[in-house]
């Protein structure tokens, strides 16, 4: 009896973090994106339109990984 509940505990457990790890990589697909998504639209603009918005082609990496990613 004692087995069949730790073996229980072990599959929820298992469950669990097979869970939160696949949320965990599907955040990560998703922040990707969005990073990937932010690089290609400022690239695109003009370096006049990157001027207006204060933004110098250089800190697009930059910008997009604190969008996708947090500070």
């Amino acid at each position: 009896m004692a087995h069949a509940i730790q073996s229980a505990g072990l599959g929820q457990f298992i469950t669990a973090n097979v869970r939160k790890t696949v949320e965990d990589l599907k955040a990560a697909i998703e922040a990707r994106k969005t990073y990937a998504n932010i690089v290609h639209e400022l690239n695109s603009l003009s370096d006049r339109e990157l001027d207006d918005l204060g933004v110098r082609r250089t800190e697009i990496p930059n910008i997009a990984h604190e969008h996708a990613y947090g500070a």
